[in-house]
Order: C-alpha cells, then sequence, then structure tokens
C-alpha cells in the first residue's frame, strides 16, 4: 500500500488525514500539517499513542520534534501539536482494552 493514495479528509483546515489499516487492537494514520497550523484541541489518549515525524518540524509538549523524531505517549497523556513549517506524521493509536 502506498499511504499517498490512501483518500485524504480534512480534519480542520489545513490538517488533512489518511487512515491506514487497522486490527482490533491498533489503529494507523497519517496527518498532513500546512504551515502554521495546531491541532484543534488538547489530544487526550485513552490508549497508548506513537508517532513518527516524516517531514517538517512539529511543535509538542515544549518540543521541537523534526524528521526522524519517535515520541510515545502512554494512556491518560494529553497532547497538542502544531507546526510553524507544515509537517507529516505517521502513527499508531493502541486500542484501550
Amino acid at each position: 500500500m502506498q499511504v499517498d493514495e490512501v483518500e485524504p479528509v480534512e480534519v480542520v483546515p489545513g490538517i488533512i488525514r489518511r487512515r491506514l489499516p487497522a486490527t482490533e487492537r491498533a489503529r494507523g494514520w497519517m496527518y498532513d500539517f500546512a504551515p502554521g497550523t495546531e491541532w484543534p484541541e488538547v489530544d487526550v489518549h485513552e490508549g497508548e499513542e506513537r508517532y513518527y515525524v516524516v517531514s517538517g518540524e512539529f511543535i509538542d509538549r515544549g518540543h521541537r520534534l523534526g524528521p526522524g523524531s519517535y515520541v510515545v505517549f502512554a494512556p491518560g497523556s494529553t497532547h497538542r501539536p502544531r507546526t510553524e513549517t507544515g509537517a507529516r506524521m505517521i502513527g499508531i493509536s493502541i486500542v484501550a482494552t
């Protein structure tokens, strides 16, 4: 599968999501953020979440995260990523059991 061939859905203006194949235990997704965008609300995790920065730079929880950065969030954690430059992330959400 080529992730760029997955149909994009606009979350809010400037943020595009592509849902990747999922199982009962995990969901995959890819987000493209346009320059100057921020996730629309604080993201609260019921289960574990991980993401990898493919390109650009995210600012998340006070850290600048460039290409190759890998972030893990524990269940119950929160964050609100934003970008000044534009960025792409690919991630996995582990379904809480």
